[in-house]
């Protein structure tokens, strides 16, 4: 035979409801059974007392004691015995012989025959309780001696039934019932309340709902290869995953949640992003070594409850624009130098037919020795294969756009000279971003010239290079704020002012390197970074 099976609650909401239902009616009958039998043994020996308090009143009555010597005891104890029968709230006071036989008793006929109970420590002079069952049922009752000069001369014993006790129990029971129901009737209701909100956030799931949900969520934090922060309402962190670590450059969840965005040691304007009680979209700061794009969004609900941020690394990308705008330049300067190579070879060709092939021929070695003059002056200024190509590809950019871009006299950087561990992107990135910097500084100046100085000391093992222009400079006060990201004293392109500098900034750390900004002494700004070559090279070695 099959018995139905109880519908357990799905949620964990419903589970923890009765759960809780359970342990409240359990407590509460514990209590009432605890409550009942305390109070039974207490009302026996409270029934005791007051049969021992009676029994003795009326063994020491002197009206007692002068009735037993008349002819005929029961016709003046009786009366007095059912009077205190009714004065006390006893059940039975029976006055005997010291034999045992009754002179009173509720019950007119049991009077003149034996009492039912135990009498000899009464005979020896004692006071007895017992709980017996007698004429008039099972009762608690007290037996005490009449004694008159050392002689007992009777007997007393005063009772109350047991049912009476019960009674009197049961209606304290009664009442403890009520209030256990009202308590259990409030805890529930309040069960039930408490248990509603719970349902509501956890949107009627049960445990194992949860805690798959939790699977998922722990294997997808961890797989997501962009970085995740989640702040609460005092922007502490609540949660980061692994992306998040790494791009972030802070130790591991254990060390960073619970601190504050602000104790993390992040570049100011990363910090401030994430602070912001605005949302952020597509942002691009900068950290140590790394260029992240940062998307936050506010979390509410009908009040602030933290922030969600994510972090892209855009550094390989950033990296790879730099080099395609570098492209998009070199490709404007070989069409203006097509251009002017087309007039050029239609010069030379005029000049053929015309029959001038010896100026032809001069106009035309003369265009090339220039061309060769720069490269020879660039390359034996700088032989290092990837600065010389970069000098002079920017060389015909600055010329494109009015400038003249010159390898200082002061240049030495033979080839091999650098360790493996300036790599040449870096170093790319650092020269080519200070060259356009003071390309837009010098254009349309008077002059307008870039000079460029790169040169290895020896004394100090550190790599110089060095950019100066001939735009208006750079006011003290802005010293420091140029090389952060998203400054610029010039109005925002299509895409963006202010981030090449910070670049340089970035690489320069990375490679411990140093970077100043001075006025030039004709007017204008020098840009100089030093980078250590000794220590590089060390590092490059290990």
């Amino acid at each position: 035979m099959r018995f139905p099976s109880v519908p357990r609650p799905r949620s964990l909401a419903g589970q923890l409801f009765a759960m809780q239902a359970v342990l409240i009616a359990v407590l509460v009958a514990g209590y009432a059974l605890f409550t009942y039998v305390s109070d039974r043994h207490q009302a026996e020996e409270a029934a005791t007392r007051q049969a021992t308090a009676v029994a003795r009143s009326v063994a020491d009555s002197p009206s007692v004691r002068s009735a037993i010597h008349t002819r005929d005891p029961s016709a003046r104890l009786q009366p007095y015995a059912l009077q205190v029968m009714r004065d006390t709230e006893v059940d039975f006071v029976t006055i005997m012989t010291p034999d045992g036989i009754r002179w009173t008793h509720p019950d007119q006929n049991e009077i003149g025959k034996h009492y039912l109970g135990h009498i000899e420590a009464a005979q020896q002079g004692h006071t007895y309780s017992e709980t017996y069952k007698g004429t008039l049922g099972a009762s608690v009752r007290t037996v005490t001696p009449v004694e008159e000069n050392g002689r007992v001369i009777g007997l007393v014993s005063a009772g109350i039934k047991v049912e009476a006790i019960s009674r009197r129990v049961q209606e304290q029971v009664t009442a403890l019932l009520g209030v256990a129901a009202g308590a259990l009737i409030l805890g529930a209701v309040g069960t039930y309340v408490i248990n509603a909100r719970l349902r509501r956030h956890t949107h009627g799931m049960n445990a194992a709902e949860l805690s798959r949900m939790h699977d998922y969520h722990e294997a997808a934090l961890h797989a997501v290869r962009e970085g995740l922060l989640m702040l609460d309402g005092q922007y502490r962190v609540a949660l980061i995953n692994d992306g998040g670590q790494e791009l972030l450059g802070v130790g591991s969840e254990g060390d960073v949640v619970g601190r504050s965005v602000a104790e993390l040691g992040l570049p100011a304007p990363l910090t401030g992003a994430l602070l912001a009680s605005e949302p952020r979209v597509d942002e691009v700061h900068l950290t140590a070594d790394r260029v992240l794009v940062v998307n936050t969004s506010p979390v509410s609900g009908g009040e602030r409850r933290g922030t969600v941020a994510t972090l892209r690394d855009v550094t390989e990308l950033q990296s790879l624009m730099g080099e395609l705008d570098s492209e998009r330049g070199f490709t404007q300067a070989l069409r203006s130098q097509a251009h002017e190579a087309a007039n050029r070879l239609h010069t030379v060709v005029s000049l053929i037919e015309l029959g001038r092939a010896s100026e032809a021929v001069d106009f035309a070695t003369a265009e090339l020795e220039l061309a060769q003059a720069l490269t020879d002056q660039v390359v034996a200024a700088v032989s290092e294969p990837v600065l010389a190509a970069l000098l002079l590809g920017k060389t015909a950019q600055a010329n494109e756009r009015g400038v003249e871009l010159v390898v200082s006299d002061e240049s030495r950087l033979d080839d091999g000279l650098l360790p493996e561990s300036l790599s040449a992107r870096d170093l790319v990135t650092i020269l080519g971003n200070l060259i356009d910097n003071a390309v837009d500084a010098a254009q349309g100046t008077v002059r307008a010239r870039v000079t460029v100085t790169a040169y290895a000391d020896d004394d100090e093992a550190e790599l110089v290079m060095r950019v100066t222009d001939t735009g208006a400079g750079v006011d003290p006060a802005h010293a420091e704020l140029v090389f952060q990201r998203g400054f610029s004293t010039k109005p925002a392109g299509p895409g963006g002012r202010g981030l090449g500098l910070a670049l340089v900034r970035q690489a320069v750390a990375r490679l411990d390197g140093t970077l100043t900004v001075t006025e030039a002494a004709e007017g204008g700004a020098v840009f100089e970074v030093r980078l250590p070559l000794r220590a590089a090279a060390v590092g490059g070695d290990v």
